[in-house]
């Protein structure tokens, strides 16, 4: 099973503010235990939400709205993509996450969907399509 750790946006990461070097040293180390175990499946950091921007989707309409958005508690500053057995391994794995912040901050898991989560709504050509796809970009 896969799942995605989604590290959520504090105040200071929408600052802009850079882990110092024994904060980028320690989840070096974190890092380093994931891809040892085997579950490190992709993992990286988020610039704040000023560079970024949104697509809103409105029938055929688009509408860019630029960053920075208000409510940081709604942005991610980061993930990590496991690779485990189970939710309670995912949790544990991230209840093993440095904590740099002094106040609070929160990691969200969620599971990735499989091919075989969608059912017979995924068609063999489907499946065939999809297989094709991950070939091209190498997963």
């Amino acid at each position: 099973m896969r799942f995605m750790a989604i590290i959520k946006a504090t105040p200071d990461t929408e600052a802009g503010v850079l882990p110092t070097e024994t904060q980028l040293n320690e989840m070096g180390k974190f890092n380093a235990e994931l891809v040892k175990a085997g579950v490190l499946l992709a993992g990286e950091g988020l610039h704040s939400s000023s560079k970024g921007a949104r697509v809103k989707f409105e029938g055929e309409k688009r509408t860019v709205v630029d960053g920075p958005f208000a409510e940081t508690k709604e942005l991610i500053a980061g993930f990590w993509l496991l690779d485990v057995k189970s939710i309670d391994e995912a949790i544990e794995w991230v209840k093993r996450v440095p904590n740099f912040d002094d106040g609070e901050s929160e990691i969200e898991i969620r599971r990735v969907f499989e091919a075989e989560d969608f059912g017979p709504a995924f068609t063999p050509e489907a499946r065939a399509a999809e297989a094709a796809l991950r070939e091209q970009i190498g997963g």
